[in-house]
């Protein structure tokens, strides 16, 4: 599943199908299981790092054995991104989870030596204003993963929904997802929405498709025809006209994962998501 922002005239061919031009955001990553506590859901934590350019060899050694270190396993673990396209290319996403909210509690920390760590082998070596942190909850529900994979890029879309529309999104999001269900069962995707989103900011809403060859994102998945084919004729342009009622537009990024940088490997069991 795919959002473009190319253009206006792009969005409203291709905003749920696989874009030519797919690029950006969070996250994201496929969601775990991660507690037997109904009351508690799977959290990611995002990090956007830019590092000094005269010094990224640095960043990454110092990165990569702060994340083998404390970062190796469980609701600690984290995946590194490198940014493709966009106003944020050759930055990194630094990505900690599936975790429950309660688990914070005891995250590395001071007393083990993470933040002198931090500060010492990885935060020298970047540049001013990095670190800005989002949590992305994942929305099982909306999202599909339907057999185990191994990540390694990641098409993310953000969206921008319009203050009061967030359950009529939602709605919207159901449909493409039935979709999908039915005419495009083995498709690979991942619904997310930020726990702290804010107007300034835009960031409300991301999907994320994951993708091993970079031919997939000039595929024609021909999700207006599947579409129309569940909903009737015609149905597909309603709802390209109704999303852009309830947004504000959008942004996309490409992620490519990097396993060197990163505490844990990039498989997915489906299994562990259910």
């Amino acid at each position: 599943m795919n959002f473009s922002t190319k253009n206006h005239e792009h969005q409203n061919k291709n905003i749920w199908s696989v874009s030519k031009k797919a690029v950006f955001l969070m996250l994201l990553l496929p969601l775990l299981a991660i507690s037997q506590n109904s009351t508690e859901y799977g959290v990611f934590e995002n990090a956007l790092l830019t590092p000094n350019p005269t010094q990224i060899t640095q960043f990454e050694k110092g990165i990569t054995a702060h994340n083998k270190k404390y970062h190796g396993d469980g609701a600690y673990g984290v995946r590194v991104y490198w940014i493709a396209n966009g106003p944020n290319t050759g930055s990194y996403v630094w990505v900690m989870g599936p975790f429950p909210w309660s688990s914070l509690d005891n995250r590395p920390l001071q007393k083990d030596g993470h933040d002198t760590d931090w500060n010492t082998n990885v935060a020298p070596y970047m540049m001013p204003g990095s670190g800005v942190q989002t949590y992305w909850r994942g929305q099982t529900e909306l999202s599909r993963f339907p057999k185990d994979f191994t990540i390694k890029n990641m098409a993310v879309d953000t969206w921008d929904i319009k203050r009061g529309k967030y359950e009529d999104a939602m709605k919207l999001v159901k449909k493409v997802h039935a979709v999908y269900a039915e005419k495009s069962p083995d498709e690979t995707y991942g619904i997310y929405t930020n726990e702290f989103a804010s107007t300034k900011e835009g960031k409300d809403l991301a999907v994320i498709s994951f993708f091993e060859k970079s031919a997939w994102l000039g595929e024609d998945h021909s999700i207006a025809k599947k579409y129309d084919e569940m909903n009737g004729t015609g149905s597909w342009k309603q709802f390209l006209n109704d999303w852009m009622d309830i947004t504000n537009g959008g942004g996309t990024e490409i992620w490519v994962y990097r396993e060197d940088l990163s505490g844990i490997s990039g498989d997915v069991k489906v299994s562990e998501r259910q």
